[in-house]
């Protein structure tokens, strides 16, 4: 290990390149503080345990798949691919319209999702944003999700305005999931009904 301790290099080399060093980290090193406070300050709502960015493949009404990993959107809880509902034209597929809404909404544009905490099935349970669109925001406002312990303001607005699945009849997702014991809850004309 001679090598190290060559004396055909100037010491004073090493020292410049150190200086360089320091300097170059010095005038980057202030923009990227700036850039990582910007994201911070943003309202995501939680503290990211994960995060992905990209494009997404939708799964149903309130599931996608970025770059492999699994996410389930915060707050809501859209109905089933295999669910029906009734509306003023009888039954329709209401899993696949709220699975088509979602894909409208995001437009093929990449997503922004993070995540706090996972689901029994380990997919994240997150907030998604297609640029400044919050996507459960978004599918409990257009009528095509519940509220599933978050966005109870715009479940109201749907309800009221009678968007989406509240323009006519139909079971709770959590309740269709459930239907094999029993107790399941239906929504009928405004009303909830046993």
């Amino acid at each position: 290990m001679k090598f190290f301790h060559s004396r055909s290099r100037s010491p004073r080399a090493g020292r410049w390149v150190g200086v360089a060093l320091g300097a170059a980290a010095l005038a980057v090193g202030p923009k990227v503080w700036r850039e990582v406070d910007a994201y911070r300050s943003r309202d995501h709502g939680l503290t990211a345990y994960g995060e992905r960015h990209g494009r997404a493949h939708i799964a149903d009404g309130d599931s996608v798949e970025i770059g492999g990993a699994r996410l389930r959107l915060l707050g809501i809880d859209a109905p089933e691919l295999a669910q029906s509902c009734e509306g003023d034209r009888g039954a329709f597929a209401c899993g696949e319209s709220a699975k088509a809404h979602l894909a409208e909404l995001v437009g093929g544009r990449p997503l922004a999702c993070a995540w706090d905490r996972r689901d029994k099935f380990g997919r994240g349970l997150a907030r998604c944003r297609a640029g400044s669109l919050d996507l459960g925001a978004a599918m409990v406002r257009d009528g095509w999700a519940v509220a599933y312990g978050g966005f109870e303001a715009e479940e109201a607005e749907a309800r009221r305005d009678r968007r989406g699945l509240w323009a006519g009849h139909f079971e709770w997702p959590q309740d269709f999931r459930r239907r094999e014991r029993g107790g399941a809850r239906h929504f009928v004309d405004g009303e909830d009904e046993w």
